[in-house]
């Protein structure tokens, strides 16, 4: 398949806009920066006083990254009008030059999660709505028959640090969507809801979260839902990128890396071998075989380490992807000359 990449015009503006679209998350910035660490991290709170009472709201792992932006706040507000027309403009640049933009049921979706602070508390867009991101990150045109819908749109967490944070969603994710017209759908066994169905379509939004054997439903506090959890998911949602989807003036959300996108992709593909989901595993190793092409030309370590992190972790892991690469024998030899 021909690689395509996006103009450098695009690739430029799509760097800009998420950098001002993380300028734009530091500058809402209330009080002092509180540190907290956790096993052997440093994870970091806006601490401020309404009324008598401290409040403290999360705000991510204490990257150099981020600490450098909330060190320059002040000025970062100070410029926020400025900052807003510019995000404006580049998010019509993108569109002019072809990156495609998120559909709007989608984006008035992700728009509502990322005030609710769902991506801030960790909650991780998957699946191909996720997908479809990374042709920023990666600066390259996307087939779009990969890019068509499977209807799902999925959140994932981890449970341990839903747990740990300390904080909450400032709205309901369950109530952001039943007022956009989706329904609950309780579990069969335990009636927990993990998951809402569009009352006027075929979408379905899903909260998941890493399981280590037992997939059953799990608690996911600081997002306010239950989540299935799902093994192999770990692997998946591991350092997540930030990302913008072209919504509006953009939407600020987190994906997973696409080294790691990939690799799990072939994963999955094989567990869904066979039944309803067939056609859901060809498309799995359509996306697997794009970004592994791609990523063998313009991020080769990216992908070799992560290709051997998958590798390492079992027997198990070892068969699902040697089962899927034996379907695809070019991406079998892409990956045989990285390692």
């Amino acid at each position: 398949m021909a690689i395509i990449s996006h103009s450098r015009a695009a690739q430029v503006a799509y760097q800009d806009l998420l950098r001002l679209h993380l300028d734009e998350f530091a500058s809402e910035l209330i009080g002092s920066i509180e540190e907290r660490s956790r096993n052997g991290r440093v994870y970091l709170y806006d601490k401020f006083r309404i009324g008598t009472e401290m409040k403290s709201r999360y705000l991510g792992e204490g990257t150099p990254e981020l600490c450098a932006r909330l060190g320059r706040a002040a000025e970062l507000r100070a410029a926020g009008e400025e900052r807003r027309k510019t995000m404006a403009r580049l998010a019509r640049v993108l569109r002019a030059e072809g990156l495609i933009g998120t559909d709007r049921d989608t984006g008035s979706l992700l728009l509502a999660f990322a005030r609710a602070g769902v991506f801030r508390l960790g909650g991780t867009l998957v699946g191909t709505a996720a997908y479809a991101l990374l042709q920023g990150d990666l600066g390259v045109r996307f087939d779009s028959e990969e890019l068509a819908q499977t209807g799902d749109i999925d959140f994932a967490s981890f449970e341990r640090l839903s747990v740990a944070l300390g904080d909450e969603v400032e709205e309901n994710p369950g109530d952001i969507l039943q007022a956009l017209k989706f329904d609950p759908v309780p579990g069969v066994l335990d009636r927990q809801v993990w998951k809402w169905r569009q009352s006027r379509g075929a979408a379905m939004v899903e909260f998941l979260t890493p399981a280590f054997g037992d997939e059953r439903v799990k608690p996911l506090p600081a997002l306010g839902v239950s989540a299935q959890a799902l093994n192999y998911l770990n692997f998946l949602i591991a350092e997540p990128i930030p990302a913008v989807a072209l919504y509006r003036s953009g939407v600020l959300v987190q994906i997973p890396r696409p080294e790691r996108f990939a690799i799990h992709k072939l994963i999955v593909a094989d567990r869904r071998q066979g039944g309803p989901d067939h056609a859901k595993s060809r498309k799995d190793r359509g996306q697997a075989a794009f970004l592994i092409e791609v990523l063998a030309e313009d991020r080769p370590d990216d992908l070799r380490e992560a290709y051997e992190d998958a590798l390492s972790r079992g027997p198990r892991w070892r068969e699902r992807l040697e089962a899927s690469l034996a379907r695809m024998p070019k991406t079998a030899e892409i990956l045989h000359t990285l390692t």
